[in-house]
């Protein structure tokens, strides 16, 4: 070698054993949840893409349709996946630690010959010109579960991660039911706004045709008019609110331009069961609800963690071995071209100002913080329920008590007609049996609408998977 030029090349190459067992993609948040509940059914396959609306004319959706392309569109429900996915390699690389490390070295060094190091730390401080190659293989023998209970403590949590993801999916589930029932609502307010205009545009009409006969006086006119201009208005405001809730759905489905959907109502002609209580409800949600059993593997996570945190404490034994080849090098201090050793190490803490009996008591209480937790939102869960079925109670109500309000204006409405054509009452009657008529089809149209949306609330509060 020249003597101007040192050289001192260290190739380290690691070779990554093969795992006990093979990586298994994660399956996506419905089979995963299925997986967590120890159910028996598999999750439905996945439904392909809606094709895209065209201008003007517009494509059926319905309520299972519109769930469908949500979960498959939108932007939340993959990112809940991509971070179960993120949390699931960080427990290959807590279980890396179990496995042997094995290195591969090449090594070629310059030197005064013979010279020794004369400070820094105490090492084999002899300098030599050599060349060699070489493998180094160190395994854990045991750390008295320190590495297990963080393995355990990573794999609860990826659990907790795709109990997220499946919450996840069943917040954009309720977002999507919320918005469709609105959009079904404004439609059908919409309908009534239509039908209430050309009501009062044919009896406008009439009247009109009265007063020019001398038949009716420029007063009814007057009214038959206000009333017309009154629907027009109502008839702008549904549309408004048929676009704005339209294009909160399309936001909802995933999609960055506004789509042209016309949504049809499975249930319009039967409503949904109520369920008779809350107790089942409530025992069902602290079984399925998503939410409740991240937290529930957070708690398990933190006491693990807090495990291997007191664990530090204890000795670490490790197995060690080195084996290798030296074709290039003095004689006098290579006696042999090969060499190899095995050994053992136990590493024993002694001192270390105390890090890990804080690191200890912090895990500890951060485990009784998760348990805390975990209470707290199980007394959330049992209030959400009851609120919601009580919801749906008043809800169902409300629906029997405006569909026969509905009935009676029809019925008012009618009879006013008739006597305001007989000459037997004057318009302000008619005017006022066509607004309750017009106000009770409004309010019946939302009462069926919330009281589908509240079905769908109960489904979301008790863990019910889409």
């Amino acid at each position: 070698m020249n003597a101007n030029i040192r050289i001192y090349i260290a190739l380290a190459i690691c070779v990554v054993p093969a795992e006990v067992r093979a990586q298994s993609v994660l399956p996506d948040a419905p089979q995963v949840h299925a997986t967590l509940l120890a159910s028996a059914q598999s999750a439905p396959p996945p439904v392909p893409s809606q094709p895209a609306p065209t201008e003007g004319m517009p494509t059926l959706l319905t309520r299972q349709q519109a769930e469908q392309i949500a979960l498959s569109n939108n932007p939340r429900v993959r990112i809940s996946q991509l971070i179960a996915r993120i949390q699931h390699q960080a427990v290959r690389e807590r279980r890396a630690d179990e496995l042997p490390n094995l290195f591969g070295n090449l090594t070629a060094v310059e030197a005064n010959e013979g010279s020794r190091l004369s400070s820094g730390y105490l090492t084999a401080s002899t300098l030599l010109e050599h060349a060699g190659m070489g493998v180094q293989l160190s395994q854990l023998i045991t750390d008295f579960g320190h590495t297990r209970n963080l393995v355990a403590s990573a794999q609860l949590q990826e659990k907790a991660r795709i109990a997220d993801a499946e919450a996840s999916r069943q917040d954009i589930v309720l977002a999507t039911d919320q918005v469709f029932f609105a959009v079904i609502e404004a439609q059908e307010t919409l309908q009534v706004a239509l039908q209430t205009v050309s009501a009062r545009q044919t009896l406008t009409d009439q009247v009109s045709a009265l007063t020019s006969s001398k038949l009716r006086s420029d007063l009814d006119l007057s009214f038959a008019q206000v009333n017309l201009s009154q629907a027009k208005l109502l008839q702008l405001n549904a549309q408004n609110n048929l676009d704005a809730a339209k294009a909160a759905l399309s936001a909802v489905l995933g999609y960055d331009r506004q789509m042209n959907f016309q949504l049809v109502d499975d249930d319009k002609e039967s409503l949904p069961p109520l369920p008779a209580s809350s107790e089942a409800l409530i025992a069902q949600a602290m079984q399925n609800r998503p939410d409740l059993q991240s937290l529930q593997f957070n708690e398990l996570a933190a006491r693990k963690f807090s495990k291997a945190q007191h664990e530090q404490l204890l000795p670490t034994i490790s197995a060690l071995g080195v084996a290798g080849d030296t074709p290039v090098g003095s004689s006098q201090y290579f006696n042999s071209n090969w060499y190899g050793a095995v050994g053992g190490n136990v590493s024993i803490p002694i001192f270390n100002g105390f890090r890990f009996s804080a690191q200890a008591s912090q895990a500890a209480l951060q485990a009784q913080a998760a348990t805390e937790q975990t209470r707290t939102l199980r007394e959330l869960v049992v209030r959400d329920v009851q609120t919601a079925w009580l919801n749906a109670n008043t809800a169902l109500q409300r629906v029997t008590v405006t569909a026969e309000l509905l009935k009676q204006a029809n019925t008012a409405l009618d009879l006013a007609k008739t006597r305001y054509d007989l000459g037997l009452s004057s318009i302000v009657e008619l005017s006022q049996a066509e607004l309750q008529q017009t106000e009770a089809a409004i309010g019946n149209a939302n009462a069926r609408s919330q009281y589908n949306f509240a079905i769908a609330t109960i489904n979301f509060q008790t863990g019910v998977q889409p």
